[in-house]
């Protein structure tokens, strides 16, 4: 699936194995759209040409040249990634961070807004922080994901009980008004 994160297009897939796997979303061979892509087992094929990148982001496989070990200089531009608490987080640089800790909350819905992320975190009173709880009768927690500096994805998640819907019209509702639309 496709993701972008401060300015850059990321391919996220998850192996037979269930290991994700977050890398940029361009194969080096033509430039296409990994997430455009497809996974068999351990792999992410590209849909273009069908070159293959095993876990590491290494070529593995060209089928055009079924017979050719693909140079270990072919490769994908990886980053690391963790799953913590049913959220898939991915770290652009190098970095011994902790995921944060979400037990108890479900996800909801994710929802791409024209504000920056400070612009959703001052709406709600915070200072800008990958995290923001709300505090509301539902236990509404954001994780915000910049993915420029106009545009964040809040990723809405919630306690167990609360109704979905409710929660998906609230943000929806939230979003309308840090754009500045009629609510």
């Amino acid at each position: 699936m496709p993701g972008r994160i401060d300015g850059q297009d990321i391919a996220i897939w998850r192996g037979a194995s269930g290991q994700v796997h977050a890398w940029g979303d361009r194969c080096p061979h033509r430039g296409m759209r990994l997430s455009h892509g497809f996974v068999r087992g351990e792999t992410l094929a590209c849909i273009y040409h069908g070159w293959q990148y095993d876990a590491d982001g290494g070529c593995d496989h060209i089928p055009a040249h079924p017979n050719l070990v693909p140079p270990k200089t072919i490769c994908a531009t990886t980053y690391s990634c963790a799953e913590s608490d049913d959220v898939i987080w991915v770290a652009l640089r190098p970095t011994d961070e902790k995921c944060p800790s979400l037990a108890g909350l479900r996800g909801v819905r994710s929802l791409t807004i024209d504000a920056a992320a400070e612009q959703v975190a001052s709406h709600f009173g915070q200072a800008v922080n990958a995290i923001l709880r709300l505090g509301t009768a539902d236990n509404i927690t954001l994780a915000l994901q910049p993915m420029d500096a106009d545009h964040c994805t809040a990723h809405a998640l919630s306690d167990a009980r609360a109704d979905r819907t409710d929660v998906s019209r609230w943000l929806e509702h939230q979003r309308r008004v840090i754009e500045g639309q009629p609510a």
